[in-house]
């Protein structure tokens, strides 16, 4: 969900219940839009408190992490430690709902007496900050002043008086809202219903906005004018219990996966999101800094494979483009058999064509359709024929030449598109060396142009299934082989997403017989092969399996290209959850 209104309620009454009374007791610059604050609190022991006026992904929470100050203190931080270090901290809290949290911190100041002063975090994407004002609301400074110049409707100068601009008018959610209050607001305006629900009341963002419509069983899409008063009726006890609950300050913070990637966030028990992957967290701070966290490292790994993405979109290009004309080639070579025909008629009735004739007509002796057969007037009846022979042997040559360099490059381009395919599923450097030693060895990389030193190999994927049967998945296609040549016996079973890039799938029988193994450690298998391809946002995949005797790889073949004639099949979901993982700890 967006950093709204509601979260940033969640974290403040959160803060508030773990470090008011605190005392600060350090205060660093870690980035130039950040800043750490180390609170000795109630109880004893030190908490970490993080704040960030990223414009891309403003945020505060308590952390574990420490982080380094730079050599050089910023002129901001020397102002905050000059005025705040060893203050107490009064109190943390939100102004109505907005995407603000205010700290109150009291301390004494060049003459002993005690004053109070606030530290302002404003949540507000490119427009985030962190004000410091004194006890009348006047502006100290600021982490990123802001002159007349840059905006017109607030200026945030040391000496201006601090406000929130008002730029559009909204109710306040938290307050005492009466049902006809609610639909005249919601449904006197035009367009859909979760617009105008979060257009209209404060804090709300389009993802709870979209939250409350799911709850309350209306299409989040569905226009205002449409949604009848049952509806209306029903998304007002949402809305009223969904407010109850923050001014009770009662939250289920949680954390939304797809397919493995952290995908949203939220403060609240969500159903917007059906079947997905919902991961508790005790606390709304570890909620934000689990999630940015699990974020960062799936952007980084994205990075960190830019290179090598590259290289293999290029190549793809490279390769469908060369595909493309082969397939064309290919085309043109279907006229070969009709000037094999054309010359076997010219050679079975030329006897009565006469000298000159653009054309003659003859029975196909196959169909037994009539031929019109053109003729070059220019040539005898015999010449017509060897030309037309002549056609054909050429037009053969190239047709033979032209299906094995197809062949040759609809392999190359589908190896490459599974290299791609596990570039997308790359979760470490190991991961990403190892995609790199393919690429070598395959000739997409020069030797002379890599740099650095191995990261070190990682293992397959292990697996246990509900019935105890180990089960390894292949991270690339180097693992693909190792997997089912190495690590696969003859009677342990092969599993493959059925025409699509993906990983090698190996369940361990154990040496039993077919009919001793549960279904379940088939279709667990068979969710592991699908999740692990390029087909996992399907709804279902079609998957191969059979037993691994039956699994061959060409002669030459690339890394993971393996043939089979013969094979069971199976559609299923590419869901995994429920299925142990052995750590990777020591085989990554």
């Amino acid at each position: 969900m967006a950093f709204d209104g509601v979260t940033v309620h969640a974290l403040a009454y959160e803060l508030n219940e773990v470090l008011s009374e605190g005392h600060i007791s350090k205060i660093i610059q870690p980035e130039s839009d950040e800043l750490m604050l180390a609170v000795k609190v109630r109880g004893g022991g030190v908490r970490r408190l993080l704040i960030s006026a990223s414009a891309s992904i403003p945020r505060i929470f308590l952390t574990e992490d420490k982080r380094e100050a730079p050599a050089t203190a910023p002129a901001f931080t020397m102002l905050l430690r000059k005025h705040l270090q060893g203050g107490r901290i009064i109190r943390i809290f939100q102004p109505s709902l907005e995407r603000i949290i205010n700290m109150d911190i009291e301390h004494r100041d060049e003459m002993g007496d005690l004053k109070t002063k606030t530290l302002i975090a404003e949540f507000m994407g490119k427009h985030s900050n962190i004000i410091f004002t004194d006890d009348e609301g006047t502006v100290i400074d600021s982490l990123k002043r802001v002159p007349s110049t840059v905006s017109s409707v607030r200026e945030i100068l040391p000496g201006r008086k601090y406000f929130i601009p008002e730029t559009v008018v909204k109710a306040d959610p938290l307050v005492d809202i009466k049902r006809d209050d609610f639909i005249a607001a919601v449904f006197a305006k035009s367009g859909n219903v979760m617009k105008s629900l979060y257009g209209s009341y404060t804090g709300i963002s389009p993802s709870l906005a979209t939250e409350l419509c799911v709850r309350a069983d209306i299409d989040p899409d569905m226009s205002t004018a449409s949604a009848g008063v049952d509806k209306r009726f029903e998304l007002f006890e949402v809305f009223k219990s969904m407010m109850s609950e923050i001014r009770s300050n009662v939250f289920s913070p949680c954390i939304i996966f797809e397919n493995g990637k952290p995908l949203d966030f939220a403060v609240y028990e969500t159903k917007m999101y059906g079947s997905l992957d919902v991961r508790n967290r005790d606390s709304v701070s570890e909620t934000v800094e689990d999630f940015y966290r699990e974020r960062d490292a799936y952007n980084k790994a994205r990075t960190r494979s830019f290179d090598l993405r590259r290289i293999v979109t290029n190549a793809i290009e490279r390769v469908s483009k060369k595909t493309d004309l082969q397939e064309k080639q290919l085309k043109s070579t279907e006229k070969a058999d009709r000037y094999r025909l054309y010359g076997e008629l010219i050679n079975t009735y030329g006897y009565s064509v006469k000298d000159g004739s653009s054309y003659f007509e003859a029975e196909d002796f196959y169909t037994g359709e009539t031929v019109r057969v053109p003729l070059d007037k220019d040539l005898s009846v015999h010449e017509n024929a060897n030309r037309y022979f002549d056609r054909y042997a050429k037009l053969k040559r190239t047709k033979e030449a032209a299906s094995r360099q197809l062949e040759a490059s609809r392999m190359e381009l589908s190896h490459l598109q599974s290299v791609l395919s596990f570039l997308d599923m790359a979760e470490s450097e190991q991961d990403l060396s190892q995609i790199r030693e393919e690429l070598l060895r395959t000739g997409y990389i020069r030797k002379r142009a890599e740099k650095g030193k191995s990261k070190g190999k990682c293992a397959p994927m292990h697996f246990i299934s509900s019935d105890g049967f180990d089960i390894y998945v292949g991270r690339n296609n180097l693992q693909n082989d190792e997997v089912t040549f190495r690590i696969g016996g003859g009677s342990d079973w092969w599993f493959h997403a059925k025409k699509f890039p993906g990983s090698h799938v190996l369940m361990k029988t154990k040496g039993l017989a077919v009919e001793d193994i549960p279904d379940r450690a088939f279709n667990e298998a068979g969710h592991l092969a699908a999740f692990f391809s390029s087909a996992k946002d399907q709804e279902k995949v079609e998957i191969d399996y059979l037993q691994r005797r039956d699994v061959k790889k060409p002669a030459g073949a690339a890394p993971g290209y393996v043939i089979y004639y013969t094979n069971y099949s199976m559609a299923i979901e590419p869901d995994i959850r429920g299925i142990q993982k052995v750590s990777d700890t020591d085989s990554c």
